[in-house]
C-alpha cells in the first residue's frame, strides 16, 4: 500500500468518531500503521457497530467503566484515559458530583493484579453509589479468567468488548500513544468539560 492509502484509510477512520466525539482519535494513524489500511478500515466497520449497540444497551457509564477496566488489565494508558474521562463526564452529568477517582488515582490502578483491581474499583462504586456496578466487573474478570462461551447476550456484549480492547490496547502501547479527550459523544459538551475541569482543580 501507499503512503496516500494509508492517509485516506486515516482520514476515514477518523471521520467517525470526528462527528460523533468531536476530535480526531490519536490512535488512528497507529491502527492503520499496524493494521494495513484495509484491514483497519474493515475491522472498525465489523467492529463500531457492535460496540454503539452495547453502548446503547449497557448505557455510558458501564459501558466506559468495562473499557476502563479491560485498559487498565492490558496496561494502555491511552484507552484507560479516553474511557475513564468519558466515565467521569456521564457520571458528572448523571449525579452532578465528581467520580470518587480521580485521572491520576485511575492511572495509578495499573499495574495491579486481578483481586486488588477488583477490590478498589468495588470501593470506588460503592463510594460512587454504583454498587450495581460490581457485579458486572466482576463478570468482567470471570469471562476473562474462565476463558469460557458468553452464557447470554450480556455475556456476548462483554466478551466482545475484551475482544475489540485487545486491538484498540495493542496498537496503544505499540504507538505509546499520549491521551486526547473523552471517548465518548458527551466529549462535544464544552460546558461540561469545563465545569469538570474547574471541580477538579478546586
Amino acid at each position: 500500500m501507499t503512503p496516500a492509502t494509508d492517509r485516506l484509510a486515516t482520514w476515514a477512520l477518523e471521520a467517525v468518531p470526528r462527528r460523533l466525539w468531536g476530535f480526531p482519535p490519536r490512535l488512528m494513524p497507529v491502527i492503520v500503521q499496524r493494521l494495513g489500511p484495509v484491514r483497519a478500515v474493515a475491522w472498525f466497520a465489523w467492529n463500531m457497530p457492535r460496540y454503539e449497540r452495547t453502548l446503547k444497551a449497557f448505557g455510558g457509564v458501564r459501558t466506559h467503566l468495562l473499557c476502563t477496566t479491560i485498559s487498565l488489565i492490558n496496561g494502555c494508558r491511552y484507552c484507560t484515559a479516553g474511557h475513564a474521562y468519558a466515565l467521569q463526564l456521564i457520571y458528572l452529568r448523571e449525579r452532578g458530583r465528581l467520580f470518587p477517582l480521580d485521572d491520576d488515582a485511575i492511572s495509578q490502578l495499573d499495574g495491579l493484579d486481578r483481586a486488588e483491581l477488583q477490590a478498589r474499583l468495588a470501593s470506588a462504586l460503592a463510594a460512587a453509589g454504583l454498587g450495581e456496578e460490581v457485579p458486572w466487573v466482576e463478570r468482567l474478570f470471570d469471562l476473562i479468567a474462565e476463558q469460557r462461551r458468553p452464557a447470554d447476550g450480556d455475556d456476548a456484549r462483554i466478551a466482545h468488548l475484551v475482544r475489540m480492547f485487545a486491538v484498540l490496547n495493542a496498537c496503544g502501547i505499540a504507538g505509546s500513544v499520549g491521551p486526547d479527550q473523552a471517548h465518548d459523544p458527551v466529549n462535544r459538551d464544552a460546558a461540561l468539560r469545563e465545569r469538570y475541569r474547574q471541580l477538579r482543580t478546586t
